[in-house]
C-alpha cells in the first residue's frame, strides 16, 4: 500500500485527549530547520528524527536529565551470564491505542529493527536472540559478551506488534528505496505524547498522552512542531512570538537573540562530530573526471584533502567560534577519547599539492561532494568552505547541497564519492562510533554508516574485542590503538565538534541534553 504525504488525522481522540486541550491547556510552538523524515522509529538513524520520536515511542532503557541511564519500558536489568542479560519489563503500560505492552512487542521490535530496510541494525546487531520468560520478563542473548548492551538500547524504540500487523507495517520504511507504509505518517507508541496530525515538511501536532504510565515534569499539553528551513525566517518567527522555541539558532544570530529582552539562547557542547567521508571501495569513483581509477584508495590523496582544509578558518568565519576542531571521530565527553591523539594534521596547502602530485594528480581532479543543508549548523556553508579550500590545491568540487530528505536516501545507497556527515555517540562510548562508522561494513549493522567503506581488519578485530572487554584499562588501550590506526590511514576526515544553540522565550524552562535531545515532558511554560 502506498501512502501519500498529505495531512493525516492519526486517530480519533478519546475523551481524555480532548480534555487535555481544554481551556487553559498549554501549547508549545517549536520551529526547526528540518523535519523528522518519518514517524517510523526504525527507518532512519538520524538525530532529529529520533529526538522527535522519543517523545512518542520509548526504549527499554532511557536517559534522565543528567544523561544517566534510567529505567523506561524495562524496570531493571542485570547480566546473569557472560552472554545473557535479563530484563524485567514494566507492567501496566499501554500503547496509545490502548493495547497492553508485553514481551511480545519487544521481540517483535527486535526482529523489525534487524530486518531489511531498517536503519537501526547497529543497535541490535550484537543480539543473537531474545527469549520470552513471561509477558513481562525477557532474556537477551548476545553473540559474545557485551557489557554495554543497556547503553546501546537507548535509541532502540519499541513498537506495538498488534498495531504493526494490523496496519501492514511489520517491516520498517527503507529510506534508500523511498518505500512508505502506515508507520511513515502515523505512530502508536507508549510515550508521553501522541501524534494528532502530520503534514510532512510543514508541521506535526502532538498532544499529551492521558494514559502515560510515567511522570511528566513539565506542563505542555500540545506541541506544534513547525519546519522553518530558512534561517532568517526562523529567527524572525521567534522574535515576533510566532514560535516559542527554535533550533538551531544560526551562529550569526546568537548575539541578536541574546539581546532581545524576552528571549534567551541555550548553549552547550554536543556529542556530535562533523566529518568527511570518501569512497574507498569502488575501483572507479562515481561523479569524477578520473576514469578507471579511484584516487581515494590512495592514502596520499586522503591526506592531501585533510591538509587542504583550513579548519580554524571554518571555525572563525563559518561557525563564528561555535565549534571545536577535532582530530578524533568522537569528542572528549565520550568514553574512550584519547587526549594525546587529538592533534590534527597541520593545515598546509603546499603539502597537499605535493601529496597529490606524488599520487599522480599534479593538476588535481574533479569530484562531486554531497552535503545536506538542513541537518547540521551551517552545514551548507561548511561544505562551501571545504570546496573553496580544495580548489586552492587544484581539486574541483562539484558541490551538491540538498535537503536531507533527498540527501539521506542517496548517501545511504552509497551513491556518493565524497560526503559530509555528523555522528553522535548515543551510548556516550567509543564502541558506538567504532562499530557504526569505523568498522568494515558487515553483518549485524557493523559499518552501516561507514558509507565510504573504509576497511582495516585490525580495526575490525579491535572493535569486536572492545565490545566484550570489561577491564577499563585494557579496553581503553584497544580503543587508543584503533583510533591511531584509523588516523594513520586517514580513514575519514574529522572536522569539528558542534555546539548546541537553542533559542527560546525566557518564560520557558528547557533541559538541553548533549545528544541534542529536546524532551518535551521536561518543558515548563511559566
Amino acid at each position: 500500500m502506498k501512502f501519500k504525504p498529505t495531512l493525516l488525522s492519526v486517530a480519533v481522540f478519546t475523551a481524555f485527549a480532548v480534555a487535555s486541550l481544554a481551556a487553559g491547556a498549554v501549547t508549545l510552538k517549536i520551529g526547526n530547520q528540518g523535519d523528522a523524515l518519518s514517524m517510523d522509529p526504525h527507518s532512519l538513524n538520524e538525530s532529529l528524527q529520533l529526538t522527535v520520536l522519543e517523545n512518542v515511542y520509548e526504549p527499554l532503557v532511557s536517559r534522565d536529565r543528567n544523561y544517566k541511564l534510567t529505567p523506561a519500558l524495562a524496570t531493571n536489568w542485570k547480566q546473569t551470564a557472560p552472554t545473557v542479560w535479563h530484563f524485567d519489563l514494566r507492567k501496566g503500560v499501554q500503547f496509545h491505542d490502548g493495547t497492553p505492552f508485553t514481551a511480545d512487542d519487544v521481540i517483535f521490535s527486535y526482529e523489525r529493527a534487524k530486518s531489511d530496510g531498517s536503519d537501526m541494525k547497529t543497535y541490535v546487531g550484537q543480539i543473537k536472540e531474545i527469549r520470552k520468560i513471561n509477558d513481562h520478563s525477557i532474556d537477551v542473548i548476545t553473540n559474545t559478551p557485551f557489557p554495554i548492551l543497556p547503553e546501546v538500547f537507548y535509541r532502540w524504540f519499541i513498537m506495538s506488534k498488534k498495531w504493526c500487523e494490523t496496519n501492514q507495517a511489520t517491516r520498517p520504511v527503507d529510506r534508500r528505496k523511498g518505500i512508505e507504509n502506515a508507520a511513515s505518517f502515523r505512530a502508536n507508541g507508549t510515550g508521553p505524547y501522541r501524534v494528532r496530525e502530520r503534514q510532512p515538511n510543514v508541521r506535526t501536532t502532538f498532544v499529551r498522552n492521558g494514559n502515560y504510565w510515567g511522570k511528566v515534569d513539565g506542563n505542555v499539553d500540545e506541541v506544534i512542531f513547525n519546519v522553518i528551513g530558512n534561517d532568517a525566517t526562523r529567527v524572525a518567527a521567534l522574535i515576533s512570538g510566532e514560535i516559542d522555541v527554535m533550533e538551531p539558532v544560526p551562529v550569526q544570530d546568537v548575539d541578536r537573540i541574546k539581546a532581545t529582552p524576552n528571549l534567551k539562547v541555550l548553549q552547550g557542547p554536543e556529542l556530535r562530530v562533523i566529518f568527511l567521508g570518501m569512497d574507498q571501495k569502488r575501483d572507479e569513483l562515481l561523479f569524477s573526471n578520473v576514469k578507471g581509477k579511484n584516487p581515494f584508495k590512495d592514502k596520499r590523496v586522503r591526506q592531501a584533502f585533510y591538509q587542504a582544509i583550513d579548519i580554524e578558518g571554518i571555525k572563525r568565519s563559518v561557525m563564528r567560534g561555535a565549534s571545536t576542531p577535532i582530530a578524533e571521530m568522537f569528542p572528549a565527553q565520550v568514553k574512550g577519547f584519547a587526549p594525546d591523539l587529538n592533534k590534527r594534521l597541520p593545515f598546509d596547502p603546499e603539502a597537499s599539492k605535493k601529496l597529490l602530485a606524488e599520487a599522480g594528480y599534479p593538476s588535481g581532479f574533479e569530484v562531486k561532494m554531497n552535503c545536506p543543508n538542513d541537518r547540521y549548523v551551517n552545514d551548507g556553508a561548511i561544505c562551501q568552505a571545504v570546496a573553496a579550500n580544495l580548489a586552492r590545491v587544484g581539486v574541483k568540487i562539484n558541490l551538491e547541497v540538498e535537503t536531507k530528505g533527498t540527501y539521506f536516501p542517496k548517501i545511504l545507497r552509497r551513491d556518493t564519492s565524497f560526503y559530509m556527515l555528523g555522528w553522535t555517540s548515543s551510548t556516550v562510548d567509543a564502541h558506538n562510533v567504532l562499530y557504526s562508522i569505523m568498522s568494515s561494513p558487515g553483518e549485524g549493522g557493523r559499518g552501516q554508516f561507514n558509507l565510504g567503506a573504509y576497511s582495516n581488519p585490525k580495526v575490525d578485530e579491535l572493535t569486536e574485542k572492545i565490545g566484550s572487554e570489561t577491564d577499563d584499562k585494557k579496553r581503553n588501550e584497544m580503543i587508543h590503538e584503533a583510533i591511531k590506526i584509523h588516523q594513520d590511514d586517514v580513514g575519514h576526515i574529522p572536522l569539528h565538534q558542534q555546539a548546541l544553540n537553542w533559542g527560546a522565550k525566557k518564560n520557558i524552562e528547557l533541559v538541553q541534553l548533549p545528544g541534542d535531545e529536546m524532551v518535551w515532558k521536561y518543558i515548563t511554560v511559566k
